[in-house]
């Protein structure tokens, strides 16, 4: 592939943007500069610097990002800065057919709810994390605003309806190992679900942080508005088929 069009793929530019960040010697493999746009190169794998920034090819994007508290998961957002600003330039320019550029979140998590936030370029995957069919287990770490009981986790475990939805949604595991604070997985991806669901059996969420999606956890060392990519042992963690929902201790 092209060293301009590996550059284009990765979201520094149209190809004649990319062109002239080559010529004017601002990208560098193995430490030297590469003047030539058309050089032949082998892009998998490849790591190169972009006016010394460091850069890896990833034919497709795959991250996670742990969302502080007061942003939003939108591309306009209207209140708090947006997640997408915590992401280099790159991630949110990479082209992307028939759709908007750069990566996007894999559902959405409510400004003042923290953790494990999932994006991608990679259309089949949104699908796949995002579809309620596929029953990808989410796990959140609440905490309540009053003392949650056993008769609460039996009606989280057995069913609430919500407003909205005659049918009954319940939780996929549920457990509290201190008086306010709930351990709550759903495979269901309804909107303010966690917080209507508490609301459904007389309790309040003060707080609210996705700790895990399917097999992947948030890791203890990645900080509030950090990222990293995925590793391609986790992307394919997260593709395979989903397992029996369990409350990770």
């Amino acid at each position: 592939m092209h060293l301009q069009d590996i550059l284009y793929t990765q979201g520094f530019g149209t190809r004649r943007v990319c062109a002239g960040l080559v010529q004017q010697g601002h990208v560098a493999i193995d430490g030297k500069a590469v003047t030539d746009p058309f050089a032949d190169l082998d892009a998998e794998g490849l790591l190169f610097t972009v006016q010394g920034t460091p850069w890896a090819y990833h034919e497709k994007a795959y991250l996670m990002l742990h969302k502080p508290a007061g942003t939003e998961c939108s591309q306009k957002p209207s209140t708090y800065p947006s997640i997408y600003t915590l992401l280099p330039s790159p991630l949110r320019l990479r082209p992307n057919k028939g759709a908007v550029q750069g990566v996007q979140a894999i559902g959405r998590l409510d400004q003042d709810t923290t953790g494990l936030l999932l994006l991608t370029d990679d259309g089949q995957f949104i699908h796949k994390m995002g579809s309620p069919k596929h029953h990808v287990p989410k796990v959140y770490e609440v905490t309540a605003k009053h003392p949650v009981d056993e008769a609460q986790i039996a009606k989280l475990l057995g069913g609430v309806v919500l407003d909205d939805d005659p049918k009954p949604v319940r939780a996929a595991a549920c457990e509290s190992d201190s008086p306010l604070h709930l351990r709550l997985t759903l495979t269901e991806g309804k909107y303010h679900q966690v917080k209507r669901m508490l609301a459904a059996v007389g309790n309040r969420v003060e707080g609210l942080h996705r700790s895990r999606m399917g097999d992947l956890a948030l890791p203890a060392d990645l900080a509030p508005g950090q990222w990293r990519w995925l590793t391609a042992d986790e992307v394919a963690g997260l593709r395979a088929p989903a397992k029996a929902a369990k409350t990770p201790k």
